[in-house]
């Protein structure tokens, strides 16, 4: 009996074991769906986009080299970042060591209180390079490397949190605390898709973080206890094909940069893309597994729908600048109308304005307020064809001064008898090797006639006087008078 009681006690704990195995699964990571009430999106007009045709809870999209927000949904609200943590991360790394440092893996690095923790299986007394380590943080986004990154630039992981905290307020952010270098979850790890974008801005100005996050995958070297690793970049944007199928999600323009999961963060990713010169950058919190690169390509998109890039000269083109010229034939058939083309003053010039295509447009008509323009020259006929007139300079948003030369695109005759103008006179002058003006008739003409007037006059006035004084004179009165 007793042992009839044993074996339905034993069935009834694996039968309570099995039941509850489904529960004691991981917690399944949420995936949001669109409102029903939402407009249909449509990739023919990527400048229709709305806020509920995105899956993500808080978005947003800049222009990358002056963080204008091209658009936003809930951007400022607290949001928990996962794995886009390693972004800060990653970026003081590259900031305060060496690339080609060796580090030296901790058992502390590798210890992790929760299951599923995504690593790059380091070993306890491992020694591996800075440099892999950024790749299996960024990449792979390693938990474990990210720990051995903190603890080897700042001496301690608390130490290394502090410089992130730091660092967030120094870029600009306002509602960013973390508490951990990989961002697994902590109630008082979190920021907002504004401040990571700060941060990911920040991150991309550096030359070595960008070859990273976009490269699609990277092996390690061999350590003391371990084998070359492959690392392939969590980034489908990347992928022209995925598991040698072609990947819909695939976005040529796609730079990187950094995706994460939690299952308090949901899906989350910070992009970057670039086209024409232009850069964005995106951040998506709380969207779906596969949302949240096709929320990615809507922000792009949207964002290349809105924005242009030109090239001063291509600028000056959409407004090209015509001077009326003086002293031009008078068969000229244009009557000294002159159009100027606009030529750089330096062939390694790749100076672009990226801007709002609204703004572009303003900019062409109102040329002369956004460009300083310069004439070198008197706009005055004989002008040949390709003769430089004038300048025009554009200012950076640097204070940067970039010149270009404005030219003439015809010829000009000059008018027959026309005077001579001061550059002729003056350059006559200084070519002339006798320092006394040339005598001609004419010149004996202007010496000549006013002399001659005066002359005259100076003698008309004498008779003038003359006769008055004849006129005034009296008869003398006869001394002797005599009667016969």
């Amino acid at each position: 009996m007793v042992t009839f009681l044993r074996r339905c006690a034993a069935l009834t704990v694996a039968l309570a074991v099995l039941c509850c195995l489904p529960f004691a699964r991981a917690v399944e990571i949420p995936e949001p769906t669109l409102s029903p009430d939402a407009n249909p999106y449509s990739a023919d007009h990527p400048e229709l986009l709305e806020d509920e045709q995105l899956y993500a809870a808080s978005a947003i999209l800049v222009e990358a080299s002056t963080g204008l927000v091209i658009f936003e949904k809930n951007a400022d609200e607290i949001m928990y970042p996962a794995s886009t943590t390693k972004i800060m991360t990653c970026l003081l790394a590259l900031m305060f060591s060496d690339p080609d440092q060796m580090c030296t893996v901790t058992a502390e690095d590798i210890t992790f209180y929760e299951d599923g923790v995504t690593t790059a299986d380091l070993r306890e007394g491992e020694e591996i390079s800075m440099r892999d380590l950024l790749y299996a943080a960024l990449l792979k986004s390693a938990n474990d490397a990210a720990n051995v990154i903190a603890r080897s630039v700042s001496g301690s992981t608390s130490g290394f949190v502090d410089l992130m905290n730091e660092a967030a307020v120094s870029f600009g952010c306002t509602a960013t605390h973390f508490a951990n270098p990989h961002g697994l979850h902590d109630d008082y790890h979190f920021s907002t898709a504004r401040d990571m974008a700060i941060i990911a801005r920040e991150a991309m100005k550096n030359e070595t973080f960008r070859d990273m996050v976009s490269a699609k995958s990277y092996t390690t070297s061999k350590t003391n206890l371990m084998r070359a690793r492959t690392f392939s970049n969590s980034n489908y944007l990347l992928y022209a094909q995925r598991n040698e199928k072609d990947n819909k999600y695939y976005y040529p323009d796609a730079i990187g940069i950094k995706s994460g999961t939690t299952s308090r963060a949901g899906y989350c990713f910070v992009g970057a893309a670039e086209r024409d010169g232009i850069e964005l950058i995106s951040v998506l919190f709380f969207t779906g597994e596969n949302a949240r690169w096709a929320d990615t390509i809507k922000l792009m998109d949207y964002g290349f729908s809105q924005y242009a890039s030109v090239t001063p000269i291509e600028l000056y083109n959409m407004n090209p600048i015509t001077v009326v010229t003086s002293g031009y034939s008078l068969n000229d058939t244009d009557m000294g109308r002159l159009q100027l083309a606009c030529v750089s003053a330096n062939q390694n010039d790749t100076t672009r304005i990226v801007t709002t295509k609204d703004q572009i447009e303003m900019m062409a008509a109102n040329l002369k307020d956004t460009m300083l323009i310069t004439y070198t020259r008197e706009l005055a006929a004989p002008i040949q064809a390709g003769e430089v007139m004038g300048t025009m300079t554009y200012f950076t948003a640097t204070g940067e001064a970039v010149e270009y030369n404005l030219v003439a695109t015809r010829n000009v005759a000059r008018r027959e008898n026309a005077p001579k103008t001061l550059e002729e006179i003056v350059s006559e002058t200084e070519a002339d090797p006798n320092p006394f003006p040339p005598f001609t008739v004419e010149m004996a003409l202007y010496i000549i006639i006013p002399i001659a007037g005066l002359i005259l006059l100076i003698r008309m006035l004498g008779r003038l006087l003359r006769r008055r004084r004849i006129r005034n004179a009296r008869m003398p009165k006869p001394k002797h008078r005599y009667l016969k």
